[in-house]
């Protein structure tokens, strides 16, 4: 039997804090690679800037969910994430709880991932050879 109190707050279900973790992991890896040289410079400002911007760019679409006005729309949240900002938008995902259920979202987002991976690993090896 559930029960609830009127007017009190839904509990939030516990959700994991690893994906923030592997967010601010990967902008360290990025940002401290480039510092080192073995990426770009301008990849770990760029990535640290998109990922504040992004985050932001979450924020504010949930807030705007929240008061049933005009949204982000997602094509511009993935456009950001693909800028490089997806760290900030997987850390914004879990920490505000938002876009991290809608599957064709995520399958996106995933694969937004998966090219910037794709890119500094293609980066480095042409580099390295």
């Amino acid at each position: 039997m559930n029960v609830a109190i009127v007017g009190a707050p839904k509990a939030r279900s516990n959700t994991s804090p690893w994906p923030v973790f592997a967010g601010l992991a990967a902008l360290g890896l990025i940002a401290g690679g480039a510092l080192v040289g073995y990426f770009p410079r301008q990849a770990g400002i760029v990535s640290l800037l998109a990922s504040l911007i992004t985050f932001f760019a979450y924020a504010d679409d949930k807030t705007r969910a929240s008061r049933n006005t005009w949204r982000t729309p997602e094509t511009t949240l993935h456009l950001l994430a693909l800028c490089g900002g997806w760290p900030g938008a997987l850390a914004a995902q879990h920490l505000l709880r938002h876009k991290n259920r809608k599957r064709a979202f995520q399958v996106t987002f995933w694969g937004t991932v998966s090219v910037n991976v794709g890119a500094m690993v293609l980066w480095q090896s042409v580099m390295a050879a």
